[in-house]
């Protein structure tokens, strides 16, 4: 059960013939005149990209894409794992696995692989158990510990002995809980965001710094706008999972909330395309069930951690960061505001993160 087999995209006709049938048959929702996203994303978001997922958006030019990087899929757990495997051109190159979150897929890292592949880095982009080529999960438990126990078997498999681990978004919670489990070969991780958060301590948050006062901020006003779809995965994830594995549109709506206009809409609808071809778009929400229902490690992580975040999203507030990672060596926010950096700024990124490993090659 360890064999790694190629693997390339390839969706059957019938699906893609299926999906333009019920884009063209959608019925859409009504909207208080004027509200635009007032009561959540907007019927005018969401004609927008289904017109487009259904009249401009060609899967078959975005399969060949994704076909020019090889493939692979293996099985560790009980469970299919797909992956990509990039391999630097130049010698003794050094690994990275990166791993992404929800709504995300392993297309948020495209655009970083050329560039880290050139300055001599292996690269194994993983799809998160549950989304996408790797989903869905057939059994309960595939939460950020043992998602992170599979990525240090799927290390070790491809014969890395020493390696480094990048994250975004739940992939920034992967990453660290891979630090964790496989310390002695696992050489430092770089993160997007470090989800470390305040006790309810008033005391905690005296003195803030401007970088910190600005992430909380960022955290507070996420969490009385745009909490809801946590709390809802977190609890009832297969509640949901009815409406989004039978209406694309409707998925378009649930995952476009994070997948905003600040996006181009073709990655914004490969993303989603991915979650829909798939029959994951029910079983990828799960992760929030599964990390709600485990135990969570209270000692600090030791592995060094440098962050590169986006000044307009919740990268952080340093002194709780400090208390779950003991080892932090870096702490930089960017210019750019987005909650996919490395998507939006792939060269910025691919800087960072080559500039960061280098120490540890």
């Amino acid at each position: 059960m360890t064999a790694i087999t190629p693997f390339r995209i390839n969706i059957d006709q019938a699906e893609l013939d299926d999906l333009q049938a019920r884009l063209t048959r959608t019925r859409w929702a009504d909207q208080i005149p004027g509200s635009g996203d007032t009561y959540g994303v907007s019927v005018e978001r969401v004609r927008h990209l289904v017109n487009y997922w259904r009249d401009g958006f060609d899967w078959r030019a975005v399969e060949a894409k994704l076909n020019a990087y090889p493939q692979f899929t293996t099985e560790i757990d009980g469970q299919n794992i797909h992956f990509l495997h990039v391999k630097s051109p130049r010698d003794n190159a050094f690994p990275l696995i990166l791993s992404h979150g929800w709504p995300g897929t392993f297309v948020e890292f495209l655009g970083v692989i050329e560039p880290l592949a050139a300055a001599g880095f292996d690269l194994v982009i993983p799809s998160v158990p549950g989304y996408g080529f790797s989903g869905p999960t057939t059994d309960a438990g595939w939460h950020d510990t043992r998602i992170a126990k599979a990525w240090a078997e799927l290390m070790r498999r491809l014969g890395y002995d020493k390696y480094g681990a990048v994250g975004n978004d739940g992939g920034a919670q992967i990453s660290p809980e891979l630090a964790r489990v496989d310390p002695e070969h696992v050489v430092a991780v770089q993160v997007s965001q470090v989800y470390s958060f305040p006790s309810g301590d008033p005391a905690e948050l005296a003195d803030l710094t401007e970088d910190e006062a600005q992430s909380l901020a960022t955290l507070d006003w996420f969490a009385k706008n745009k909490m809801g779809f946590n709390i809802l995965q977190s609890q009832q994830p297969q509640t949901l999972a009815h409406a989004l594995m039978d209406s694309p549109t409707g998925l378009v709506g649930w995952n476009s909330q994070l997948l905003g206009p600040d996006l181009d809409d073709e990655f914004v609808l490969t993303n989603i395309a991915i979650h829909w071809l798939t029959g994951t778009a029910g079983s990828a929400i799960r992760h929030y069930f599964e990390k709600a229902q485990a135990e969570h490690a209270t000692e600090p992580i030791t592995v060094p951690l440098s962050l590169s975040g986006s000044k307009g999203d919740f990268h952080g507030i340093r002194r709780f960061a400090e208390r779950d990672h003991s080892n932090i060596v870096s702490w930089k926010t960017h210019d750019v505001y987005t909650h996919y950096l490395h998507h939006v700024a792939p060269e910025l990124m691919s800087s960072e993160i080559a500039e960061f490993f280098a120490q540890y090659r």
